[in-house]
C-alpha cells in the first residue's frame, strides 16, 4: 500500500470554486427536493473536480462516443454528484430545469441514477456493491475490446464506491475477479468516510479494507481526499500501475456543514435552511440557491469541451481502419445479427427434425451455441465454476485469461451474482453479447443483477439448467421449485423452458433477437424425447405458447406444458384419447411471449370450451391466469428431494397418469 504523504499546497482557488459548485448543487437539490443523500457528493467533491478536470477522457457534444472513459457512480445514493458534474460539464439533457426537479417524476434526475434516463449515465446504481461489479464487467470488455482493435480501443473505468458498497458480498466476488484478471484500467475511488446510515461504520465493521483490495492483487494507494495534489498524484500513479486500482481517500461527509459534516445525519436527510445557510458562509459561496457564477460555470464547461480534441482524435484513427474492421466493429457497438442467421437457425433445425435427437435441452442449447458462436463473433460465453454441467463451451470459446484477453469464454469461478453483475458491465459498454451459465437454483444468488438486466433494459442471456426435481440425487438445496415463478415475476425478463432441442434452439434465436430484455433459458438436465418432429422455419417458440399436438376428437381437455413435461404432456394425451377424451397440447416455452400476442390468438390457443390442466415440475404459482378456477395443476408445491429423477416425478405425482386422473376428474 502506497500512503501518498506529499507536503501539498493549499487547494487552488479556481479548484475550491469548482468543488463548491459541485457542493452546492448537491445541497440544494436535495433540500429543494425534501429528499436525498448530500453528504457523499459534498464530501466526494473535491475528488471529482480533479477526475473530471485532468482525467477522465469524455465529450459531452458525443456522450456514446466509444473510447470514452466511463465512470461509474457505484454510491448512486450520491447521484447528485453525478447530475451536477454532467450539468457543469455541458452534457445538453443535465439542465438546470432538471437539477431543480431532482427525485421528481418525469424528470431524468432519479433518486439514484438510471441508465438510459440521462446521458452520461454508464449504469444505474443504487443497490450498493453492483455498480462496483458492473464497471468490473467495463472494464473487462474494454480488455476484451483492446484485444481485437488495439487501435482504437484503449480508455479507463473510473469508479466512485462507499463504505457500503465495500460492506456487500458482492464486492468481493468483484475485486477477486478483478484482481484475478489483472484488470488495470480499473480505478475504484473509496469514499472513505467511516460513515453510514446506522452511524460510524465500526458499529458494524472493522475490516482492513486496503489490505482486502491487496490480497485480490490490487494496487492501493490512500490519500487526502480533500486534497487536490495527493488526488492528482495518486490517480497518477494508478493509471501507471499494472493492477487495477484502489485509491482510498479519506474523506469527511457533507463536508462544509458545520454542524452536521462527519456525521450520519449529512447521509440521507437534507440538511436543513439553517445548515446549509452556514456551509455556505464555511464555503464562502455567497450565491443563491442553483445560481453558479459564469465564471466559475466557464471553467467547468472548458473542460467539457476538451474532450472533443480526443474523440475527433479517435474518429480519423477509426476512419483509417480497413473496411472490414470498421464493418465489424460497428456491428459490434450496434448488437446487430448477421442477417442470414435465421436461415441459418432453420437449417439447422431441419436437420434436428431428421436427427430426432434425445439430448437434455443444456446439451440441446450447447449445441444450438456451435451453430451460432461460429457466426455471431460477439458473443462472449461463460460459466460460474459449472462449464461441464452447463455446457455452455463451444470449440470457438477459447478462454480469457489475463495473459490473453482475445478469448471468449469466461470462468467466472463460484461467483453468480458477480457473474450476472459482470455480465451487465460487458452489454452496457457494447460490443458484445454475454451469456453465462449456473444452476437455475442458483438464480437466487444472482436475482438483484438480473433484476437490473431487466430495469435497464440490457441483452445478458442467463444459461440456467438443471432446472427441476429431474436434477435428481444433489436434492432439494439443489432442485429449483419456486423460481420460474420468481423469475417471472420481474418485469421485462423473458423466461424460456424450451422442450427439446428444436424449441431451444428458437429460444436462443428469441434471445438474441431481443435486443432490450435479458433471457434466461431454464434447461433440463435429462434427456428429453424431440417432440418438434415436423420441420418449419417459422420460429414458433416466439408467440410464446403455440398448439403442438392438437385433438384427434372434438377437443375437451387443453393440457398446457412446459420443458421436460411437455413430453409427458403428449402421453397423457394419447391416453385420454385411448378413453375416447378428445385432448389438445399447447407448449408454452415462454408466458411473457404468449402474453404479448393478441387475444384471439390467446384465447384460441387456449382452447375456448375446453378445461385447461397445466404440467410443470415448479410451483403453481401463476398458472391460473391460463387455466382458470375450473382448471387444474400438475405440478410441486413443495420442496424436492434427495433420489433419482425417476422416482422423484412418481413420489410427487407428476407423471401422464396423474394428468390423466386429473383430467377426467375434471370432467
Amino acid at each position: 500500500m502506497n500512503e501518498i504523504g506529499l507536503k501539498s499546497s493549499p487547494n487552488t482557488a479556481k479548484h475550491n470554486d469548482m468543488a463548491n459548485a459541485i457542493r452546492a448543487l448537491a445541497m440544494d437539490a436535495v433540500q429543494q427536493a425534501n429528499s436525498g443523500h448530500p453528504g457523499m457528493p459534498m464530501g466526494m467533491a473535491d475528488v471529482a473536480t480533479v477526475l473530471f478536470s485532468k482525467f477522465l477522457k469524455f465529450d459531452p457534444m458525443k456522450p456514446d462516443w466509444p473510447d470514452r472513459d466511463r465512470f461509474v457512480l457505484s454510491a448512486g445514493h450520491g447521484s447528485t454528484l453525478l447530475y451536477s458534474l454532467l450539468h457543469l460539464t455541458g452534457y445538453k439533457d443535465m439542465t438546470l430545469e432538471q437539477i431543480k426537479n431532482f427525485r421528481q417524476l418525469g424528470s431524468i434526475t432519479a433518486g439514484h441514477p438510471e441508465v438510459g434516463h440521462a446521458t452520461g449515465v454508464e449504469t444505474t446504481t443504487g443497490p450498493l456493491g453492483q455498480g462496483l461489479a458492473t464497471a468490473v464487467g467495463m472494464a473487462l470488455a474494454e480488455r476484451l475490446q483492446a484485444a481485437r482493435y488495439k487501435d482504437i480501443v484503449d480508455h479507463y473505468t473510473y469508479v466512485v464506491a462507499g463504505d457500503g458498497c465495500l460492506m456487500e458480498g458482492i464486492s468481493h466476488e468483484a475485486i477477486s475477479f478483478a484482481g484475478h484478471l489483472g484488470l488495470e484500467k480499473l480505478i475504484v475511488l473509496w469514499d472513505d468516510n467511516s460513515i453510514s446510515i446506522d452511524g460510524a461504520t465500526d458499529l458494524s465493521v472493522s475490516d482492513d479494507q486496503k489490505k482486502r483490495f491487496e490480497a485480490a492483487g490490487w494496487n492501493v494507494l490512500e490519500i487526502d481526499g480533500h486534497n487536490a495534489e495527493q488526488i492528482e498524484k495518486a490517480l497518477e500513479l494508478a493509471k501507471a500501475s499494472n493492477q487495477p486500482s484502489l485509491i482510498a481517500c479519506r474523506t469527511t461527509i457533507g463536508f462544509g456543514a458545520p454542524n452536521k459534516q462527519g456525521t450520519a445525519s449529512a447521509h440521507g436527510a437534507p440538511l436543513g435552511d439553517d445548515e446549509i445557510a452556514l456551509a455556505r458562509k464555511e464555503l464562502k459561496w455567497p450565491h443563491k440557491p442553483f445560481d453558479i457564477p459564469v465564471k466559475i460555470l466557464d471553467c467547468w464547461r472548458t473542460v467539457g469541451t476538451k474532450g472533443a480534441r480526443h474523440s475527433a482524435e479517435w474518429e480519423k484513427t477509426f476512419s483509417n481502419l480497413s473496411q472490414e474492421q470498421k464493418t465489424a466493429f460497428e456491428t459490434g457497438q450496434s448488437g446487430e445479427l448477421p442477417a442470414d442467421l435465421d436461415d441459418i437457425i432453420a437449417d439447422y433445425k431441419e436437420r434436428l427434425t431428421e436427427e430426432a435427437p434425445g439430448w437434455a435441452t443444456r446439451k440441446s442449447s450447447q449445441e444450438a451455441l456451435k451453430v451460432i458462436n461460429q457466426h455471431v463473433p460477439e458473443m462472449i460465453g461463460g460459466s460460474a465454476d459449472l462449464t461441464g454441467s452447463n455446457l455452455t463451451q463451444t470449440p470457438e470459446m477459447l478462454p480469457v485469461t489475463a495473459e490473453d484477453f482475445s478469448g471468449r469464454y469466461i470462468y467466472y469461478g463460484v461467483r453468480e451474482f458477480g457473474m450476472a453483475a459482470i455480465m451487465n458491465g460487458i452489454a452496457l459498454h457494447k460490443g458484445f453479447i454475454p451469456y453465462g451459465g449456473t444452476f437455475l437454483v442458483f438464480t437466487d444468488y444472482a436475482r438483484p443483477a438480473i433484476r437490473l438486466s431487466a430495469l435497464m433494459e440490457q441483452r445478458v442471456i442467463y444459461v440456467m439448467t438443471h432446472d427441476s426435481i429431474g436434477l435428481g440425487e444433489d436434492g432439494p438445496t439443489h432442485q429449483p421449485v419456486e423460481h420460474l415463478a420468481a423469475l417471472r415475476a420481474i418485469p421485462n425478463l423473458n423466461v424460456y423452458r424450451p422442450a427439446d432441442a428444436v424449441e431451444t434452439a428458437e429460444c436462443w434465436q428469441m434471445a438474441l433477437k431481443t435486443k432490450s430484455s435479458p433471457s434466461i433459458l431454464s434447461l433440463s438436465r435429462q434427456g428429453l424425447p424431440l417432440v418438434r418432429t415436423s420441420h418449419t422455419s417459422d420460429n414458433l417458440c416466439s408467440l410464446g405458447g403455440y398448439e403442438l399436438s392438437p385433438a384427434n376428437l372434438e377437443p375437451k381437455i387443453t393440457i398446457l406444458a412446459t420443458g421436460s413435461e411437455v413430453s409427458l404432456a403428449l402421453e397423457a394425451q394419447k391416453k385420454l384419447e385411448t378413453d375416447g377424451i378428445g385432448t389438445r397440447v399447447v407448449s408454452m416455452p415462454s408466458w411473457e411471449l404468449f402474453d404479448a400476442q393478441d387475444i384471439t390468438y390467446k384465447t384460441n390457443t387456449l382452447g375456448p370450451g375446453t378445461i385447461k390442466i397445466a404440467v410443470e415440475a415448479g410451483c403453481s404459482m401463476g398458472w391460473a391466469k391460463y387455466t382458470g378456477l375450473e382448471g387444474g395443476f400438475v405440478g410441486i408445491d413443495s420442496f424436492g428431494a434427495s433420489a433419482p429423477a425417476g422416482d422423484l416425478y412418481k413420489h410427487f405425482g407428476i407423471t401422464a397418469d396423474a394428468v390423466v386422473k386429473m383430467a377426467k376428474d375434471k370432467l
